[in-house]
């Protein structure tokens, strides 16, 4: 195990184990009974609670809380994984909370990723090989397959399955036990089984900051997708021809550009 002896020291329980070849920054705390597994990387202040158990090849970032019970770095849960070398990568200020689970990733993409400063909420699963952005707030028992990507800023509700592969724009809502199945774009609140959309995330782009204009924007570009009797090549057509070049309705139409498993409609 190596300890930096810069800044602050580590507080590490008698009862932990932890592998040899793991680091841990300065400011690190373990508490009992957790195991810290083979290349492991565990950075400064970060917070490990009891019976944590962070099996291999995992990088916590900094200033992260990891709660009682959590489980990280195991195995992905494929059938086709012949044990080839993977990593889950968690970044800074992110909570993790009692009993989340998180898989390494495969050889599809070699590792899971979750951003900083989300929030897993109790019970979580994050799969093989997905990847989320910053700010991802995942509510109690949200269930995701592999491959799946959330982008920065979004939210799920609770006792949500999400199928392999769907992707969930920024700064998207998905309401609590609703079946995702196919891509949410971003910008937009979902709901129900079958998932329905409701709408922009108003409330959300608005607290977050989005200028008015862009907001309009967002609007306009939401009606003619979702409020016309256009299909997506028509309505990505129109809104190219029609809607100002700005950032954020760029990231709305990328969206539909590179969707593979289909758009929530």
């Amino acid at each position: 195990m190596t300890i930096p002896s810069m800044g602050t020291a580590t507080d590490i329980h008698p009862t932990a184990l932890i592998d040899p070849t793991a680091e841990l920054a300065p400011g690190v705390v373990v508490g009992p009974y957790s195991i810290i597994g083979p290349n492991v990387k565990v950075g400064a202040r970060t917070r490990i609670a009891g019976h944590v158990l962070i099996e291999r090849d995992t990088s916590v970032g900094e200033e992260c809380t990891i709660s009682q019970g959590v489980i990280l770095g195991t195995d992905p849960q494929d059938l086709k994984y012949m044990g080839e070398p993977t990593t889950l990568i968690v970044g800074d200020r992110t909570v993790i909370r009692e009993y989340a689970t998180l898989n390494r990733g495969t050889i599809a993409s070699g590792v899971t990723r979750v951003g900083s400063d989300c929030m897993l909420m109790a019970y979580t699963h994050v799969a093989h090989d997905c990847h989320l952005g910053n700010h991802v707030i995942l509510s109690n028992a949200v269930n995701m397959a592999g491959h799946v990507s959330i982008g920065d800023w979004a939210i799920v509700g609770g006792l949500t399955p999400i199928h392999q592969f769907v992707r969930i724009g920024p700064h998207a809502f998905v309401g609590g036990a609703t079946r995702v199945a196919k891509d949410v774009p971003p910008y937009v609140k979902a709901a129900g089984s079958p998932m329905e959309l409701y709408g922009l995330n108003s409330v959300g782009l608005q607290r977050r900051g989005f200028p008015e204009e862009v907001r309009r924007e967002l609007k306009r570009a939401y009606r003619l997708f979702f409020a016309s009797n256009h299909n997506v090549k028509q309505a990505l057509e129109r809104a190219r021809e029609e809607l100002r070049a700005i950032p954020e309705v760029e990231v709305f139409l990328s969206f539909f550009e590179n969707s593979e498993r289909g758009v929530q409609v």
